[in-house]
């Protein structure tokens, strides 16, 4: 750290380990960037190349201080102003992740689960499937480009010395949040729709051809037809993302709000 601190300076060493708290957090928590399948080492280095490219940016909003324990409290800040923005992002993903796990229930394929590489954590196929499908849109559309410039764009509205409103972070955090399950029925809605009315009519056929064995025939065809809905509505899943991302990384934006 003091050949760190020799080379550069103790201002850009500064700017660097703050900027470097701000950007941290959208390697915990932001699609892709978080993501188990990139390997720890690989991810550190981006971040920090990510951390030195904004650090002049950074120090543009005022000089940090040299006293220890505020610069403890301003790097604290950072990294509450990063997780703010990752967060706001990563519940999109979760929506996304929801809605497979959603359609996994009305399918059937919840009872055989696989490790989702993305995350490590045990999902279905179809949650997973989304999971891959949203992260592969994500790169094809510019995502990582837009997260980054949506991270520039936070010490526009949030100087480095500024200290954000916790009522507006915590305000747009509640409404990420709660708006999870919704985006995750937006996404499911038409394969939902499509395995309600296929329940509906074997409800109708078993009370008119009772010798029917509709439980083992209607297994097979509700997984035949969630499938067919589904290949014809993963076109539409790219505008959607693309609309939701935006939104969510302006909504990401305004919840860093300078107190006062």
């Amino acid at each position: 750290m003091a050949e760190l601190v020799s080379q550069f300076g103790a201002a850009q060493t500064t700017g660097f380990v703050l900027a470097l708290a701000r950007v941290g957090p959208l390697f915990l928590f932001a699609p892709v960037f978080s993501s188990r399948a990139v390997p720890l080492r690989a991810r550190l280095v981006v971040a920090s190349a990510l951390a030195l490219a904004l650090s002049q940016l950074a120090l543009r909003g005022g000089r940090p201080p040299g006293d220890a324990v505020a610069l403890a409290a301003l790097a604290a800040k950072e990294l509450l102003v990063g997780l703010a923005f990752a967060f706001a992002v990563g519940v999109l993903f979760a929506a996304i992740q929801t809605a497979g796990a959603f359609l996994d229930a009305f399918t059937g394929f919840s009872y055989g689960a696989i490790v989702d590489p993305l995350t490590g954590n045990q999902n279905a196929v179809l949650a997973q499937l989304y999971a891959l499908l949203a992260a592969a849109i994500f790169l094809a559309i510019g995502g990582d480009a837009w997260l980054v410039g949506g991270l520039a764009r936070t010490y526009t509205t949030l100087p480095l010395t500024a200290t954000p409103a916790i009522g507006g972070i915590a305000e747009a955090a509640q409404t990420a949040f709660s708006g999870v399950f919704a985006a995750a029925l937006e996404v499911a809605a038409p394969v939902v729709i499509a395995l309600f009315v296929t329940d509906a009519a074997f409800a109708l056929i078993a009370r008119v051809a009772p010798q029917l064995n509709i439980l083992q025939l209607g297994f097979a065809l509700k997984i035949l037809v969630g499938l067919v809905v589904i290949g014809a509505s993963l076109p539409f899943l790219a505008p959607w993302l693309g609309d939701r991302l935006a939104a969510s990384l302006l909504d990401g934006i305004r919840g860093l709000v300078p107190n006062g």
